[in-house]
């Protein structure tokens, strides 16, 4: 499909907002709000508390936690955008909390990548760029971008690093419950230990214990491994 018609098509989606309608004057007082939400279980891990308007956020090795930070924000009314994510699994995604009547998919952005990615941070609150997007962004395009991020009001979300990112989140440690040592049960939920680090406020590192997915696939809080208590076993 021509670029042009793969942003006609992208400007005709119901309920998306264009550039200039962002400008517009709202009913609102107080304006748009400067951040876009999240569920309150990651608010600890941005150093406003949710999604700043015009960032950056970097997720290194996992698209579970991409999804998690898209849930609040698309069920309290915003936009996005997955482009680079062919084999996103929806089902894991509806799980987690995002609302699927909220996002649009572009598995393939074509070779017109800067054209592709400037009307969806035209159109969209946020915008989700896959891994193999990330892998080929030269440093160039991702400055060029951030800019069109700050006049937008865009918060821009990839899968994998990115140069000039305003904040780094990365999950280590995975361990899942539901299984015995020799192999036998149910994955229930896995238990991780999330981290950031970025630029300005949110240069102070953060660290929390989340279980992704927990129980039922949506992210949840879970205790320091340090201070659960030992379950004793008979025998």
């Amino acid at each position: 499909m021509a670029v042009p018609e793969a942003l006609a098509e992208l400007t005709a989606i119901a309920g998306v907002s264009t550039a200039s309608q962002l400008r517009q004057p709202i009913a609102d007082p107080a304006g748009p709000a400067e951040t876009l939400p999240v569920l309150s279980t990651l608010a600890g891990l941005l150093p406003s508390g949710g999604l700043r308007r015009g960032s950056t956020v970097s997720v290194l090795g996992s698209t579970s936690l991409v999804l998690a930070l898209l849930a609040e924000a698309t069920q309290t009314g915003s936009w996005a955008a997955i482009a680079g994510m062919p084999d996103l699994g929806l089902v894991a995604a509806a799980e987690i909390g995002v609302d699927l009547d909220r996002i649009a998919l572009v598995p393939d952005p074509g070779a017109e990548l800067m054209a592709v990615l400037s009307a969806l941070v035209d159109g969209f609150d946020l915008v989700v760029l896959g891994p193999t997007v990330c892998r080929g962004a030269p440093p160039q395009l991702a400055r060029r971008l951030a800019g069109r991020l700050r006049t937008r009001g865009t918060v821009l979300l990839t899968a994998g690093p990115w140069p000039g990112a305003d904040v780094e989140l990365r999950l280590s440690g995975h361990t899942w419950r539901g299984t015995t040592p020799d192999g036998h049960g149910y994955l229930q939920a896995c238990d991780v230990v999330a981290s950031s680090r970025g630029r300005g406020a949110a240069t102070r590192p953060h660290t929390m214990p989340l279980q992704l997915p927990g129980t039922g696939g949506a992210v949840a809080a879970s205790e320091p491994r340090a201070t659960r208590p030992l379950v004793e076993v008979a025998g």
